[in-house]
């Protein structure tokens, strides 16, 4: 993904009653596989997907996603995406 310092705006997820408090490990993971899921169901393009995307992107380290999608690539990921 190219990055245009001109264009740029920086972003922090909105936020999710579902986690209020400061760790935000958990709304990680749940970013990770909604996104996953819609994408399944919706397709990259639908917007509500990228909503997640942005999530997960913002506040996973990078180790995880990668982690996750290593699993993902061998069906060993713990829960069902589709």
């Amino acid at each position: 993904m190219a990055f245009d310092a001109e264009t740029f705006k920086f972003e922090t997820p909105q936020f999710d009653p579902r986690f209020p408090h400061q760790n935000q490990s958990k709304h990680c993971a749940q970013a990770y596989v909604d996104y996953h899921k819609c994408v399944n169901v919706k397709g990259e393009e639908f917007e509500p997907c990228k909503i997640f995307f942005k999530t997960f992107t913002s506040l996973c380290p990078v180790d995880w996603v990668e982690k996750w999608d290593d699993q993902r690539d061998v069906g060993r990921f713990p829960i069902k995406l589709d």
